[in-house]
C-alpha cells in the first residue's frame, strides 16, 4: 500500500478565528468552568475560572497590548514555561490579530536571536529576569524588538490597567476582522538536524486539528458523566502543547497548567488536578512505568512487578488479537491473573496519574509496542500519533478503539499518506502548515501541489496504518554498503531502565558502534538496591557490574536486528546530553551531528579498540590453525 486517506469529520473553520470560541463559550455558558488556577490557600488545590472571567480577562490584556503598539500583524514570542498566562497572552493576541512566536524558556541567546531577526519579533513576553537577560544578549544592532514584559514582575496587571483608556469595542473591531486564513502562530521546528525553521500556522490549521480530533475523539476523554480535564504539563513552545491549549478552550475541557515537568512536582500535580486524560510523550510514559517499578523494589514485590507487567502485555496483545479477528482473546487463566494484578499493580500505576485517566495520547516520537501494550494492560489505552511543527501536530492517529500497538495509527480524518518510492513519508491536509518564513520574514513555501514531505521513513500495513522507521538524514551508511536505521536500536536500549540516551554510530565506519548514557536516578537506585541484597558481582567493582548491566541490554537489543546492523562496541558516558552543552533540542530530541563532533575522540577511540581486539582475534585463530596443523 503507497496511498491512504480517511475521510473528514469535521466542518472547516469558515470566518473568525482562535479567540471567537471564547467569547462564545461566554456569551452563551458565562459560568461555565474554562480553566483551573493552582491555589496556594490551601496548597494543592484549584481554583475554577469561569468562561466569563477568562473572557474579561483576555478582553483587558487585549486593551493593554493595543496601547503598548501591538497592532494586527505584529508579532509577538511568549518565553515562558507552561503556565496560566501563556494561555491569557495567546489569546489576548488572536483577539486583535496579532501573531504568537513561542519560544522555549530554555532557549539560549544563540537561538532566541535566530527566532527574534527570523521572525521579525517586535515585543516579547518572559517570565523573569534570567530570560530578560537572554533577550538581552540576543538583541544586536538593528533589532526590531521594541517591547518586553516580565511575569514576575506583574506585566499583566500593569498592561490590563494600561488598557483602561480603551474600550471593548476597540479590541472587537480587530477580532472580527481576523479570518481564518490569517497567521496565528510561528512556530520553530526544533532543529535536530540544522537550524530551525519558522512554520506559519493559520487560525484555520489549528481549528482544523482541534476539531477533528474532538469530532472523532472526544468520547474517550472522560468516564461517562465526567467532566473532561486536562493538565497541561508539554511545553506550548512545542506544536503538541500549542494545540492541545486550542483543542481544550474550543472543546469545553477543563484546562489546568503545570510549569514543572520533573517526576517529583509532576506527580503531585496530578493527584491533585485529577485529570480525565493525558497528552503526553513516550518519554514521560517511560518515567512513569520507571517510577512505579522502583517503588515495587523499595517494597520488596519487584518480581509480583515484573509479573504483572508480562501478565499487561500478554493480555493486552490477545484483547488486540482478537479484536482484529485472529485470536480468541485471553483464556480464562490469564484473564484471572489479570484481575489480581489489577488490584495490586495496575490501580497503583493509574493512582500515579490522579486515578481518572483511562486514556491519554502520545506524540513528539513513536511510542514502542510493548510499553503501548503495557499500559492498555493496566487499563489506560495510549493513542500514539504522528505529526510535525508543520502539520499543527498530530497528521496520523490511532482509529478510536482500534489501536494498533507498534503503528502511528492512520491519516488524521480529512488528510492523506503518501509513500514516496524511497519510503519516505508525504502527507496532505487542512492541518499542514502555509510554509516556511523565507528570509524577509514572509510566508515561503515547502509544499508540492499541497503535499509536505515529512523526512521520516515508513510504511503502511495492508490496512493503512502507518509504522515509522526513521529519518531519512538519520539512516547509517556502513563503509561495507549496509543501511542502518538506528532508531530501532536505540528504542530498544531506551527500555532499559538505567539507560537515559542512546546514539548509534557508524556511518561510513566498519561497523555500527554506541554512545550511551545512564539516567542519574535510576543507577543510584539500582546501586541501592544492589547493596541491599549484597549482590555485587565476585571480583567486581560497581562500575564493571553497570557496564555489564549495560552490555545485557546491547545484547537483547542486537537480537532484533541482522548481525550487520548490531552493536559491537559501547561506551559509557559520564553525564547525559543537555540543551544546554547544545546535544538536545528544546524538546529533547537529539542533535546527533553535534553529539558525533563533540564526542569524536571517544567514537575514535571505540573504532581503535574495537580494530585492536580483532586484530588479536585474527592472530589467535592464525595461532590456533597452525597448532592444528602441526599437531595432525
Amino acid at each position: 500500500m503507497r496511498d491512504t486517506s480517511v475521510p473528514a469529520l469535521a466542518a472547516p473553520l469558515r470566518t473568525g478565528g482562535l479567540a471567537d470560541s471564547v467569547f462564545d463559550t461566554a456569551e452563551h455558558q458565562p459560568d461555565f468552568a474554562q480553566l483551573a488556577r493552582r491555589d496556594i490557600h490551601p496548597p494543592g488545590t484549584w481554583q475554577q475560572v469561569s468562561a466569563a472571567e477568562f473572557r474579561d480577562e483576555v478582553l483587558a490584556l487585549s486593551r493593554g497590548l493595543l496601547t503598548q503598539g501591538v497592532r494586527p500583524g505584529s508579532r509577538v514570542a511568549l518565553m515562558s514555561r507552561t503556565r496560566y498566562e501563556w494561555t491569557l497572552f495567546s489569546y489576548a493576541l488572536w483577539a486583535i490579530g496579532a501573531q504568537l512566536v513561542p519560544v522555549y524558556p530554555t532557549a539560549s541567546a544563540e537561538q532566541l536571536s535566530c527566532i527574534l531577526a527570523g521572525a521579525r519579533v517586535t515585543a516579547i513576553v518572559v517570565e523573569h529576569e534570567a530570560q530578560a537577560m537572554t533577550v538581552a544578549a540576543a538583541c544586536g544592532e538593528g533589532s526590531g524588538l521594541r517591547r518586553i514584559w516580565q511575569l514576575d514582575r506583574d506585566c499583566v496587571r500593569r498592561l490590563m490597567e494600561e488598557g483602561t483608556r480603551l474600550t471593548d469595542a476597540d479590541v472587537h473591531r480587530l477580532r472580527h476582522a481576523v479570518t481564518p486564513g490569517a497567521i496565528a502562530a510561528i512556530v520553530y521546528t526544533s532543529g535536530t538536524t540544522g537550524h530551525p525553521r519558522g512554520c506559519v500556522i493559520t487560525h484555520a490549521n489549528l481549528a482544523a486539528e482541534c476539531d477533528t480530533l474532538y469530532a472523532g475523539w472526544g468520547g474517550l476523554l472522560a468516564a461517562p458523566g465526567e467532566r473532561p480535564s486536562l493538565l497541561a504539563f508539554l511545553p506550548f513552545a512545542h506544536i503538541y502543547g500549542l494545540m492541545s491549549q486550542v483543542a481544550c478552550l474550543r472543546s469545553g475541557v477543563l484546562l489546568g497548567h503545570q510549569p514543572d515537568t520533573s517526576t517529583p512536582e509532576l506527580l503531585p500535580a496530578l493527584a491533585s488536578f485529577r485529570p480525565t486524560f493525558l497528552f503526553g510523550v513516550p518519554y514521560v510514559f517511560e518515567k512513569i512505568c520507571d517510577r512505579a517499578r522502583r517503588a515495587a523494589e523499595q517494597a520488596g514485590r519487584a518480581r509480583m512487578f515484573d509479573a504483572a507487567m508480562t501478565v499487561a502485555v500478554r493480555h493486552a496483545q490477545a484483547l488486540t488479537d482478537q479484536e482484529r479477528g485472529i485470536g480468541r482473546g485471553p483464556d480464562p487463566f490469564l484473564r484471572a491473573r489479570h484481575i489480581v494484578y489489577d488490584r495490586l499493580v495496575y490501580s497503583r500505576i493509574r493512582e500515579l496519574l490522579g486515578g481518572r485517566v483511562r486514556t491519554a495520547v502520545s506524540g513528539g516520537s513513536p511510542l514502542r509496542r510493548e510499553l503501548g501494550l503495557l499500559y492498555s494492560g493496566a487499563g489506560i489505552t495510549v493513542y500514539d500519533g504522528y505529526g510535525l511543527t508543520e502539520t499543527t501536530g498530530a497528521i496520523t492517529v490511532q482509529p478510536p478503539g482500534r489501536v494498533r500497538f507498534g503503528t502511528v495509527g492512520r491519516p488524521l480524518p480529512g488528510s492523506s499518506v503518501h509513500m514516496a518510492l524511497d519510503g519516505e513519508v508525504w502527507v496532505r491536509g487542512p492541518v499542514v502548515f502555509a510554509g516556511y518564513l523565507d528570509e524577509d520574514g514572509a510566508p515561503g513555501n515547502g509544499l508540492y501541489e499541497g503535499w509536505l514531505p515529512t523526512g521520516d521513513l515508513g510504511h503502511l500495513d495492508d490496512e493503512g496504518y502507518l509504522v515509522i522507521t526513521g529519518r531519512k538524514k538519520d539512516i547509517l551508511i556502513t563503509s561495507g554498503g549496509k543501511s542502518v536505521a538506528p532508531q530501532a536500536l536505540e528504542e530498544r536500549l531506551y527500555a532499559h531502565p538505567l539507560i537515559s540516551q542512546c546514539v548509534v554510530v557508524g556511518d561510513n565506519r566498519p561497523y555500527v558502534t554506541a554512545l550511551i548514557t545512564l539516567d542519574p536516578e535510576a543507577l543510584a537506585h539500582w546501586h541501592r538496591l544492589r547493596a541491599g541484597q549484597g549482590a555485587q558481582g565476585a571480583g567486581q567493582s560497581p562500575e564493571e557490574e553497570v557496564h555489564a548491566e549495560v552490555r545485557r541490554a546491547v545484547a537483547r537489543a542486537n537480537s532484533a536486528v541482522s548481525r550487520p546492523e548490531s552493536i559491537r562496541a559501547f561506551r559509557i558516558l559520564p553525564g547525559e546530553f543537555s540543551q544546554q552543552d547544545g546535544l538536545l533540542t528544546p524538546s529533547l530530541k537529539l542533535r546527533r551531528d553535534a553529539i558525533v563532533r563533540t564526542y569524536a575522540v571517544e567514537i575514535e577511540a571505540l573504532y581503535a579498540q574495537g580494530e585492536a581486539e580483532i586484530r588479536l582475534s585474527r592472530g589467535e585463530h592464525r595461532r590456533s590453525a597452525a597448532a592444528g596443523a602441526h599437531a595432525r
